[in-house]
């Protein structure tokens, strides 16, 4: 089914929430009609990319029909009749979560995650899940269960992860919002990968309820690093789905506290401080992506934002990035075996004091107990300062969201022995990839990735605005800026005319 709307109507295959909500509510379409051309559009262009999984369409048809009747009657919600996916690992009563494991492939919860009941509640059609990597642990999307996800821009490259399939979805029009989630760069480097938005939220300000590996219960909880937040095709659909998803656990939090998040420090460029960074200390930036932050500086002085490279202020990136891949593998440490974490244990303790080294890094954050656990959030509590003082000078940071454009597919195991290509010259790839989730996962602070432009070759450029922590909604404010100024998502020309 292909519904074409009039060109002062809202694109059914492309257009924005706030286009869409115009369209449904001055009934120039109905919301049973966007979803069918919705499920159309992925039934016929899917195949190849494997974006969405899991599909729950017959009862998002239901849904859509009583969409239209409280359409009728007048009612109005933030997403009332707007099709919606979900990254895998979201709970919904019905269907399966898995994380990508075969052995979880049958496990199917009791109750939706907090996140999808306020999705539900604001009106959303659920129409299904999107593809990830085993374990969330890759930036790539492929399982046994699933298979692969490729990149719409290119069917031989990645779409990103862990949240690939919420980028790959979004940018071949298989609705306007996908809901990803971000420990390492998950919905930072989709979004770069595959053209489109993404907010990684301030830690804590999505609760986490219902996103957690089977078979745990759905428990209040915030843990660390992670986050969950809206992919999106517009910067202003970010700031509406992230009011949805938004405030603390009813459970837990939300007994006592109220979300009330302070407003953009600016509205116009010209007011904005920036602090531009395409270079680390560790890493190199390809020539495709520091070449484009280059270029957008360029604009966004002559647009009148103070601009500065280099500051006093700037934490210490390398210190930074070890101690953000120790406090990363300690998050995901409870995942190992007994015997696992015993090997790791031994590793870590045969390792040379002053290896400094990444991997090395790594390795001691698989085996720390809570002592070392705890001295090594206590510097985490220093570096938080040193960025707020940061931010008493700048209102935001633009940082790479990667060193490099969408990369060729690769599924080579060991993982460990993997090299991505940057500009010819190898780099371990944990390392090259995890890099640049640093320094906004490691401080809890929120980043919104944003497209910039597009290499010779036709792939996605984007980079993450970095600010201070619980100010959202200054990093949202600015990519709508950048979006409004030099553009923003462009449909990958092989899917813009279908």
């Amino acid at each position: 089914m292909e519904f074409v709307m009039t060109s002062d109507a809202a694109d059914l295959n492309y257009g924005s929430i706030g286009a869409l909500l115009g369209a449904l509510h001055s009934r120039k379409v109905s919301a049973s009609e966007l979803l069918a051309h919705t499920i159309a559009r992925i039934e016929a262009l899917d195949g190849p990319i494997n974006a969405v999984i899991v599909r729950d369409f017959d009862r998002a048809r239901d849904a859509a029909r009583a969409a239209d009747a409280a359409l009728a009657r007048g009612e109005r919600l933030p997403l009332l009749g707007i099709p919606v996916s979900l990254k895998e690992p979201f709970n919904v009563v019905g269907l399966p979560t898995t994380w990508g494991f075969p052995h979880f492939k049958d496990f199917q919860p009791a109750e939706d995650a907090l996140v999808v009941s306020r999705l539900k509640a604001a009106g959303a059609i659920i129409i299904g899940k999107t593809n990830i990597p085993i374990g969330l642990r890759d930036f790539q999307s492929y399982n046994e269960i699933y298979g692969t996800t490729n990149n719409p821009w290119d069917l031989g490259r990645s779409p990103g992860g862990s949240s690939g399939g919420s980028g790959a979805a979004l940018a071949a029009g298989f609705g306007p919002l996908s809901i990803g989630s971000d420990i390492g760069g998950s919905i930072r480097v989709p979004a770069h990968f595959c053209g489109v938005f993404g907010h990684k939220p301030s830690l804590g300000l999505v609760p986490l309820r219902g996103y957690g590996m089977p078979p745990a219960p759905p428990v209040p909880g915030q843990g660390d690093l992670a986050v969950v937040g809206p992919m999106t095709r517009t910067a202003s659909d970010l700031a509406l789905a992230l009011d949805v998803i938004a405030g603390p656990d009813e459970t837990r939090d939300g007994i006592g506290y109220r979300l009330a998040l302070p407003a953009p420090r600016h509205d116009h460029l010209k007011d904005f401080r920036i602090l531009v960074i395409d270079t680390h200390p560790l890493m190199p930036t390809g020539d495709a992506v520091r070449s484009a932050i280059g270029r957008l500086a360029e604009r966004l002085e002559q647009s009148g934002a103070r601009l500065a490279r280099a500051s006093t202020s700037l934490p210490d990136l390398a210190d930074s990035a070890r101690l953000y891949m120790k406090l990363l593998n300690g998050a995901r440490s409870p995942r190992l075996t007994p015997a696992a974490l015993a090997e790791a244990q031994g590793l870590a303790a045969a390792l040379l004091p002053d290896d400094r080294s990444l991997q090395a890094e790594r390795a001691r954050g698989w085996g720390m107990n809570h002592r070392e656990w705890l001295a090594t959030d206590a510097i985490r509590l220093q570096l938080q300062q040193q960025w707020y003082q940061l931010f008493r000078e700048f209102d935001a940071v633009i940082y790479p969201a990667a060193a490099v454009p969408a990369f060729p597919q690769d599924q080579s195991e060991p993982f460990d022995a993997r090299q991505l290509d940057i500009d010819g010259k190898a780099h371990p790839y944990a390392d090259a990839c995890f890099i640049w989730a640093d320094p906004a996962s490691t401080c809890g602070l929120p980043a919104t990735a944003v497209p910039i432009e597009r290499t010779p070759s036709g792939l996605p450029v984007g980079v993450q605005i970095i600010g201070p922590y619980l100010e959202d909604r200054t990093t949202i404010a600015l990519a709508g800026l950048i979006e409004r100024e030099f553009g923003g998502f462009v449909p990958p020309p092989a899917l813009s005319a279908m």
